[in-house]
């Protein structure tokens, strides 16, 4: 074997930060697609495990005696905690070591704490056990991006990582559809013990077949080679806020996204309740029919923010945010006809479209951050986007809708869900300005 094979050969293995500039070849296409699917099947058993706890919700209500408030913070700020504050240093490590073994540590662990879940018997049991789930998804997601955009050449990240993000639909879908059965057959401990151990099963998978690629091979310039170009030093924290920091996009880009995320995430937690109190709904039919809406809405809304955003962002970088304002702006007035119609019927299928609308960010987004730093700096920089994005989506918005919710339960009874819901729709026009100040500033800030 030849020296350069034997160097691409030890990169592979490491996938340290001296990886940038790599003479490995790329991976063939057949490999590549392996790769994002065993990754769309982790973060799918991210999902599940996150969003179960929506469906759960209302036996878990019955049987631990607990308020509105109270599973807002368990299934929101519980999960957010450790999920936000943890999500930067494991994203250090990955911009240095395996981002695969973090991976692999990190599904294991989030798995074995969904497990636990099922062990609790009180509200600050239970709160703790979400601590963990937390602790274990931090180190999850950063760390496939960077994967992902070092299997990816620039023209088609958009759509792998909305292909990526297909786990966003997919595990929500299974959790809400699997916890309401589960629970129906047997009950909601099992639920969590048998998605937590499911999850603990595919671990060896990503380990031992995902291999580390090159970092930063991909965006090399065609006039230059290996051979040429310098490896970057590793970045120090600071080193990467203070590059963001200058780039205004990355800030309307995150805080727009977190304003959506404050209803995407409340919606996936609390839709189920709402269906059972407002449409007086089995637990078993709320899990049928949320499970459906948010498999066909996610599924179309993601694909088609990532084919729009590769499309047209190639020619005008500004697209990367304007298309996901567009939608959030449209999403408004089919939410409040949803909401609203007392016909499950005509509430189904008028929510199919915001809920693909809603999600039609997820490519554009995700793959704008990945382009607005060198190579060696992307999981930092995604788990920076994630930090405020998920503090604040998934912090916030699951605990307000609930805190809402309790408010108005003087006035409205059992229907004070549904408006709690209704008002929360006016984070898509913030999240939707954020996002048209920020394409101002993308093709500026742009890395190349």
């Amino acid at each position: 074997m030849s020296a350069a094979r034997v160097s691409a050969a030890r990169v592979m293995r490491t996938g340290g930060p001296r990886d940038s500039g790599s003479a490995s070849p790329p991976a063939s296409l057949a490999y590549r697609s392996y790769v994002l699917a065993v990754l769309v099947i982790v973060y799918t058993f991210n999902f599940i495990d996150r969003q179960i706890v929506g469906i759960l919700a209302v036996p878990i209500k019955t049987e631990l005696h607990l308020s509105d408030s109270q599973l807002g913070l368990m299934g929101g700020l519980a999960f957010a905690l450790f999920y936000t504050f943890l999500g930067i240093p494991i994203a250090r490590l990955a911009d240095r070591v395996s981002r695969t073994g973090i991976m692999t540590a990190a599904l294991a662990l989030w798995s074995l704490m969904t497990a636990v879940c099922g062990l609790t018997h009180s509200f600050a049991q239970l709160f703790m056990a979400r601590l963990g789930v937390g602790v274990g998804e931090a180190g999850g997601v950063a760390p496939a991006y960077s994967l992902i955009c070092d299997y990816f050449p620039p023209q088609e990240r958009a759509r792998a990582l909305s292909v990526y993000s297909f786990g966003i639909p997919l595990g929500s879908a299974a959790g809400i559809t699997l916890g309401g059965i589960i629970t129906s057959l047997m009950s909601w401990r099992m639920a969590f013990f048998m998605v937590g151990l499911a999850g603990l099963l595919i671990a060896p998978l990503l380990r031992l077949t995902v291999r580390e690629p090159a970092r930063g091979a991909l965006d090399i310039a065609p006039d230059r080679t290996a051979a040429n170009v310098k490896a970057p030093a590793s970045p120090t924290l600071l080193g990467v806020i203070g590059a963001l920091a200058r780039k205004g996009s990355f800030w309307g880009l995150s805080l727009g996204a977190a304003s959506a995320s404050m209803m995407g995430y409340g919606l996936f937690f609390w839709m189920p309740s709402f269906a059972v109190r407002s449409f007086h709904l089995t637990l078993l039919q709320a899990s049928m029919i949320y499970g459906a809406l948010v498999l066909v809405g996610g599924l179309s809304g993601i694909w088609c923010g990532g084919v729009l955003a590769d499309r047209y962002g190639a020619g005008r970088k500004a697209f990367y945010a304007l298309i996901p304002a567009a939608a959030f702006v449209t999403t408004v007035p089919f939410y409040v006809a949803g909401v609203l119609s007392t016909t499950l019927r005509v509430s189904f299928i008028v929510l199919l479209v915001p809920t693909a609308l809603g999600l039609v960010w997820l490519g554009p987004v995700l793959a704008a951050v990945q382009h607005l730093v060198p190579a060696n700096m992307r999981a930092t920089a995604s788990a920076l986007f994630l930090f405020i994005n998920n503090l604040i989506g998934i912090g916030l918005g699951t605990t307000l809708i609930g805190v809402v919710s309790d408010l108005m339960r003087a006035r409205f009874g059992a229907e004070s869900l549904r408006y709690a819901i209704l008002a929360g729709t006016g984070f898509y026009l913030i999240a939707a300005a954020l996002l048209f100040l920020s394409s101002r500033r993308l093709d500026k800030d742009w890395e190349r």
